[in-house]
């Protein structure tokens, strides 16, 4: 797997998406792949950098700014 920046900043990870079923402290790999993207940013986010998400909704968050973000209460 290949990971590179491109102009706008965003990064960029070679290989296909992968889909996963999010669980308590582990995920489950139900379509392979190199990566998933993040709920709130897009971002790639490769599966061994993966460390946020939410079970309930069954979402990834490239990191703890964005897990905060999405899964804080709405005002």
């Amino acid at each position: 797997m290949d990971v590179r920046g491109d102009r706008s900043g965003q990064s960029r990870v070679d290989g296909q998406e992968a889909r996963l079923r999010y669980a308590d402290g582990d995920f489950v790999i139900m379509t392979s792949g190199a990566f998933v993207r993040c709920a709130v940013s897009g971002r790639p986010i490769p599966l061994q950098a993966l460390r946020y998400w939410s079970v309930a909704r069954q979402e990834a968050y490239f990191g703890p700014e964005e897990a905060v973000q999405n899964l804080a209460p709405p005002k």
